[in-house]
């Protein structure tokens, strides 16, 4: 999950003739006009400590809000495909928020459902070769619907120990309603069929095996037709997390279920986000009518939330319907990947090797990677900086993802400027000139 630490440029001087910005960005831990802090007392004087162990261990986190114009280049966003500010995408936003209005107004079980929803799930389900599909308000929500609907008392769920947060908490949620969780070994399917096979005295009335596609720290592909033949020798479930693959993976961006031949598969449900390779906000789940229509009738997060805005909404319809005609941008996205990953570790840096559009390097310690991040950002790049928790296995990283709109200058400025500023030992960071 992403660091919400994101680095902040260096304050930037007007241009002649532009209006000065109403929003003054935050570059310390306070906002400028922000109220005074108070000194937490009482039932929360508990947070003063809590607050000091997250600074001693590098782990204090900041939201350093940016322009909308700034000159940065961005490799720290998830706007994979570069379609968040493509003219198109916007004026379908702008367009739908004029028609239905600037919210869902309630759950989609309420008013909150329209005919533009509907549109959209169509498009997902004929795209991805899901029989149906439900959108929910966001991939968070839908992954927690996805699991917890479909596992409960009397199931046995088996994870990848490196699953997205969402999916972890959605395991979470199911062991607090009585399913029993076991984790496997990551991307590994023998281990998750020994989770499968092993002891279980409460003899599990279903089984589920559930993962990312691709895993959003170093973005690689996990063995999607191991786990799914582990899964069909047993008898379980497959539940995949495909907001990394959805736009990236598969012909034309079709998703990694559907590049491992489990395109419409009967024993498998699939979740997707719409803020990443689609450049909008929301998430869906895609698999057999059963399914989505057990979601739609006991899913929480689906049932007692605000449907998805209708401008988040119409921009995601559109950016669909733009990858869709034009399926060389998936292509374009993974080849920028790929010199990116090529680029860092030809400087001698640890680099990821992606399956997907995400490239990840490997710093020391919290503190020399959020040091790292922000001095890429002072030299106009802007990385992702990931910490514990964010990284299930505790090595920080900076995160770099890609975009099918990078050119090849700005990829290589990108990777000179990561390979530039990189701290060396106690002397602090490397001089940039």
């Amino acid at each position: 999950m992403p660091d919400r630490r994101a680095p902040q440029t260096a304050p930037r001087t007007e241009r002649p003739g532009r209006k000065a910005s109403t929003v003054t960005a935050t570059t310390g831990d306070t906002a400028p006009h922000a109220r005074p802090r108070s000194t937490p007392s009482g039932p929360f004087a508990w947070l003063s400590g809590a607050a000091e162990r997250r600074a001693a261990s590098g782990l204090t986190r900041v939201l350093r809000p940016r322009a909308h114009d700034d000159d940065v280049l961005d490799l720290a966003s998830n706007d994979y495909l570069g379609l968040a500010r493509r003219r198109r995408v916007t004026d379908a936003a702008a367009g739908a928020a004029r028609r239905w209005g600037a919210g869902a107004t309630g759950s989609r079980l309420v008013t909150g459902d329209t005919l533009l929803h509907r549109a959209l799930e169509e498009e997902l389900a004929d795209f991805t070769g899901a029989e149906s599909a439900l959108v929910f308000s966001s991939g968070y929500a839908a992954n927690l619907a996805m699991v917890t609907a479909l596992s409960g008392r009397g199931a046995h769920l088996v994870c990848d120990r490196l699953n997205h947060a969402s999916l972890i908490d959605a395991a979470r949620l199911a062991k607090a309603s009585g399913a029993r969780v076991s984790l496997f070994d990551h991307a590994d399917p023998a281990s998750a069929e020994r989770a499968l096979h092993g002891p279980d005295p409460a003899g599990s009335e279903r089984r589920l095996v559930v993962s990312d596609t691709v895993f959003s720290v170093d973005g690689d592909l996990t063995d999607l037709s191991g786990l799914s033949a582990a899964c069909r020798a047993a008898g379980a479930a497959l539940l995949l997390d495909d907001a990394h693959g959805l736009g990236v993976v598969g012909a034309g961006g079709a998703g990694a279920p559907t590049a491992a031949g489990l395109r419409g598969a009967p024993d498998t449900a699939v979740s997707v986000t719409l803020s990443k390779s689609l450049g909008a906000q929301g998430g869906a789940v895609l698999g057999p009518a059963p399914v989505i229509r057990h979601l739609v009738e006991t899913a929480r997060t689906f049932i007692f939330d605000t449907g998805l805005a209708p401008a988040s909404t119409g921009a995601a319809l559109e950016a669909l319907r733009l990858l869709r005609a034009d399926p060389g941008l998936t292509e374009r996205l993974r080849e920028r990947a790929r010199s990116l990953s090529r680029g860092l570790a030809g400087h001698g840096l640890r680099a990821s090797l992606p399956d997907g559009a995400v490239v990840s390097v490997a710093a020391d310690t919290p503190e020399e990677c959020v040091q790292w991040a922000r001095r890429c950002a002072e030299h106009g790049v802007r990385v992702g900086c990931f910490r514990p928790p964010s990284v299930p296995d505790g090595v920080p990283r900076l995160r770099l993802t890609a975009r099918a709109d990078l050119s090849a200058s700005e990829v290589d400025r990108a990777i000179d400027t990561v390979a530039r500023t990189r701290p060396k030992g106690p002397d602090g960071p490397a001089p940039v000139s």
